[in-house]
């Protein structure tokens, strides 16, 4: 079908018809990431009284350094005669000229036992940089609002908030992805949601050559006074990035609604951790002190993180299919993501299958997608929307009530993958480990030709049974019964017998683990829908400006007759369809049969396995002309071959509803004319973990 919006290329003969909906005023949206001056005096008070209690004196005296070191490699003409214990190293130079010259007494001076040894330079220690040591490593350009960094090897920053980073010098790690100079600037964000995200410095490729070599990195981005300051804290293997603020689409739109306008700063349980008037409070981050932890990687997460990158710098056909399982809020959505960019630092790119209908990674909750990666992930899920090359809306966060409509979601989208194999494939899953849960994992691993499987867990203790080779042999799935053969070989390239795959445990210690998170905007609902937030400020202008509210945009006009009308979910009657659809999001999807329409609206009487290639929100539906109004960032030319737009259980985030700007008349889609005391006025809701009273006494 032909496809046509306000201000792009117009047809004569169209489906898609542009109407222009009215305008309103928007609101300004705020850009303050910095804490309120509440926090703020909460947060000085705090450090203030802690200044006043006695602390570690100093030693005044030189520590002798450890004897007995080994010598180094001579690289890019520069001899390592001795390492220090921070990492920092003593020089020879062959060059002897007198920048040369000074540059070595300056390496020399810098001892790893953390003193100060010379006037010339500054305390370089491993470990948080936090308080005072901020002030020493970073320096702020006030004209253009950007700071440089300097990090020694092993030196950590953990932060709330967003910033861009660029490595003008040396090499730097965030969430296993390794930025190095020469690279690109990448975007990292660290909301109240997730886990505070941490930069960690690592040894240089090359060593500087000279005291020049860094004033002139530093010349283009600080002036005089700052990089003479900076230069006392770089060493020989200092690692130099560049910290600039930064404000996108997704986040303006995000912080227009007043219950996420906070969403980048700190949560209550970390202000008396914040580190304030440091250089970089300014740029929009809050560096956090050693009380937070960050991400914690156990010794056996380490071990499969490891592992699993060691078998894909090594595998010949350089496709590895690793399936990561584990019960809910144990970190396996973390675990891929540090997987993901740990792969990227060898591999151009890394395949995703989305197995997961409730903490989808890249689209709104309720979708079953396979795409290809090749940019870190560098913050949670909603800060890196994006669009699959293939995607199937099952509609609901849970498969429970259509278990095969998942199973042969999945399959459909496997046959989709390209058969070239070049890259590596992640299995993400749910975390539904018990009963149809663990029999939909052992499904997957025989129609899959898995070659590893992660298995995380908490407690010491597995949440299910381990899902090992030997297991899966007399393990009995929900479509699978042993032995598999059969399934097998319909999903894989041969008849060969079955591969035997890897199982690797993993451990997880991190704090809360096992638990939801019970902080704001930490609860999986409410993460959801700042995934579709972020979805849908994919229609505000790229451009910087004011947030347009969703009642002001212009929306498609879509004839009844061009496309059929279905709910994944539940049973609606026919009468009752217009009115559960308007004001919802609806799959756009793409049906393989041509669309038959006697005149009104056609409607599916069961839920299709089809493509999808994006969602919109059915705004208003005009019964007289028989139209759609639907709103939706899908580009135009992909639009044409939508003909099905499917209703799922996935709703609209309650924010865009409650929070429209500039209404003078009563709100749509919401009333305060209801009464919850009418049978059958509420939702009725399932609560799987309740005891039945059949069940009560039994073991």
């Amino acid at each position: 079908m032909k496809v046509n919006k306000h201000a792009e290329v117009k047809h004569k003969s169209q489906k898609w018809k542009d109407a222009k909906g009215k305008r309103c005023r928007p609101p300004v949206s705020s850009s303050n990431v910095n804490s309120s001056p509440v926090v703020i005096s909460m947060v000085k008070d705090h450090q203030e009284s802690v200044r006043k209690k006695p602390s570690v004196k100093r030693l005044k005296n030189k520590v002798k350094s450890v004897s007995n070191h080994k010598n180094g490699s001579a690289e890019s003409g520069i001899k390592k005669t001795h390492a220090q214990a921070n990492g920092s190293s003593v020089f020879t130079i062959d060059n002897d000229s007198n920048d040369s010259q000074d540059w070595k007494e300056y390496s020399q001076s810098v001892h790893g036992n953390g003193m100060e040894t010379s006037d010339n330079t500054e305390d370089v220690r491993r470990g948080r940089l936090e308080g005072e040591a901020l002030h020493h490593c970073a320096q702020r350009d006030d004209r253009q609002n950007r700071t440089v960094l300097v990090m020694q090897k092993d030196q950590t920053l953990c932060f709330r908030g967003k910033c861009l980073l660029t490595c003008l010098y040396g090499r730097v790690e965030v969430m296993g992805f390794t930025i190095e100079e020469g690279q690109q600037s990448y975007s990292l964000f660290s909301p109240a949601s997730h886990c505070p995200l941490s930069i960690r410095g690592l040894e240089s490729i090359r060593a500087l050559e000279s005291r020049n070599e860094a004033s002139h990195i530093l010349q283009k981005y600080l002036p005089q006074a700052s990089r003479k300051k900076l230069l006392k804290s770089i060493t020989t293997n200092s690692s130099i990035i560049l910290l600039e603020p930064i404000e996108t689409p997704m986040t303006r739109f995000l912080s227009s609604f007043p219950d996420l306008s906070e969403l980048f700063n700190l949560p209550m349980t970390e202000i008396m951790s914040a580190v304030l008037d440091t250089p970089l409070n300014c740029l929009g981050m809050i560096p956090l002190d050693s009380n937070i932890e960050g991400l914690k990687m156990s010794k056996s997460y380490r071990h499969a993180l490891n592992t699993v990158v060691s078998v894909c710098k090594g595998d010949i056909d350089g496709c590895p299919v690793i399936l990561v399982c584990g019960t809910k809020n144990v970190g396996k959505s973390t675990f891929i993501r540090v997987l993901i960019n740990t792969l990227l630092n060898y591999t151009a790119s890394v395949e995703y299958l989305e197995g997961d209908l409730g903490q989808t990674e890249f689209t709104p909750a309720g979708c079953l997608s396979l795409l290809t990666v090749r940019e870190p992930l560098l913050g949670p899920p909603f800060t890196h929307q994006q669009t699959p090359d293939h995607m199937i809306y099952y509609g609901q966060s849970s498969c429970d009530s259509d278990l095969d409509r998942y199973m042969e979601s999945l399959k459909s989208l496997w046959c989709r993958r390209s058969q070239t194999r070049e890259a590596p494939i992640i299995i993400n899953t749910m975390g539904w480990v018990k009963g149809f849960g663990f029999k939909l994992l052992v499904d997957m691993i025989r129609f899959f030709p898995v070659s590893h499987v992660v298995q995380l867990s908490h407690s010491g203790i597995l949440q299910c049974p381990a899902l090992t080779p030997d297991f899966l042999r007399t393990a009995n799935g929900f479509q699978t019964h042993p032995p598999a053969q059969t399934a097998l070989d319909e999903f894989t390239e041969s008849h060969s017998p079955p591969r035997i795959y890897s199982h690797i445990g993993v451990q997880a210690e991190f704090q809360g683990v096992g638990s939801q998170g019970t902080a704001k905007h930490q609860r999986s609902n409410e993460q959801r829908d700042l995934s579709l937030l972020a979805y849908l400020s994919q229609l505000q202008c790229p451009d910087p400006g004011p947030v347009r509210p969703l009642h002001s945009l212009t929306p498609y006009q879509v004839p009844h007759t061009a496309v059929v009308l279905g709910v994944t979910h539940c049973d609606v009657v026919p009468s009752h369809m217009f009115h559960a659809s308007v004001g919802s999001l609806v799959g756009l999807c793409c049906l393989a049969e041509k669309v038959a329409s006697k005149g009104g609206p056609v409607l599916l009487s069961q839920a299709p396995i089809c493509p999808c290639v994006g969602f919109g929100v059915l705004r208003a539906i005009d019964m007289a002309r028989g139209l759609y109004f639907l709103l939706t960032p899908v580009d135009p030319t992909v639009l044409r071959n939508v003909n099905c737009l499917l209703l799922g259980a996935i709703s609209m985030p309650p924010c865009i509803l409650t929070t429209q700007p500039d209404i003078d008349v009563e709100m749509p889609y919401i009333t305060t004319k209801y009464s919850f005391d009418l049978t059958g006025a509420g939702k009725l809701r399932v609560f799987k973990g309740m005891t039945r009273p059949s069940q009560v006494g039994m073991q």
